[in-house]
C-alpha cells in the first residue's frame, strides 16, 4: 500500500477512537452515580442538566420539574441497584437514552421505609462539559414493586 492509503486508514481508525462510546459512558454513570449513593448515603451533588431536568416518579405524581441546584438528596437506607441496562444512542457524544429497572430498598432521611422498590427508569441524557446528566426521566413501577413515598419536591 502507498503512504496516502496508510495514512488515510490510520485517520480512520483516529477517529473512531477519539469519540467514545456513549452507550458505555451513560452505563457507566448510571453505575457510578449508584455507586456512589451506597457508599456516601446521598446521591451526586449535580447528576442534573443545567437546564434542569422534567420527571414523572414512580408515586404516580405530577410531572415533576427539577432545577439543576436541587439540594443533594441524603438517604438513611440505600440499597438500590440498577438491572439490565441498556442504552439508545440518539446522537453519538451527545444525548441518549437509558432504560432499565431499579430495584432494592431505601428510605431518603426523613422519609418512611420503601423495603420492595421495583421500578421501570427511562433517563435522558445529554452531555455538558465532559459530563453526561440526566434531562428527562420516568420512573414507572412494575406489579408487585412500591414507588417512592413522595410525590413533590416541597
Amino acid at each position: 500500500m502507498t503512504k496516502p492509503v496508510y495514512l488515510m486508514m490510520a485517520l480512520y481508525c483516529f477517529s473512531f477512537s477519539v469519540f467514545a462510546d456513549t452507550a458505555a459512558e451513560v452505563q457507566k454513570t448510571i453505575e457510578q452515580n449508584n455507586a456512589y449513593t451506597k457508599a456516601n448515603m446521598k446521591s451526586p451533588a449535580d447528576p442534573v442538566s443545567a437546564q434542569g431536568t422534567l420527571e414523572f416518579w414512580s408515586s404516580g405524581g405530577l410531572m415533576q420539574s427539577v432545577p439543576a441546584n436541587s439540594p443533594v438528596q441524603r438517604f438513611e437506607n440505600f440499597g438500590l441497584t440498577p438491572k439490565h441496562i441498556q442504552v439508545v444512542t440518539l446522537e453519538e457524544g451527545k444525548s441518549a437514552v437509558a432504560m432499565y429497572y431499579s430495584e432494592g430498598a431505601y428510605q431518603p432521611e426523613g422519609m418512611p421505609m420503601t423495603s420492595h422498590y421495583l421500578t421501570r427508569v427511562t433517563e435522558v441524557y445529554v452531555k455538558e462539559n465532559g459530563q453526561w446528566k440526566v434531562r428527562a426521566a420516568h420512573f414507572s413501577p412494575v406489579t408487585g414493586g412500591e414507588g417512592t413515598k413522595q410525590s413533590s419536591l416541597d
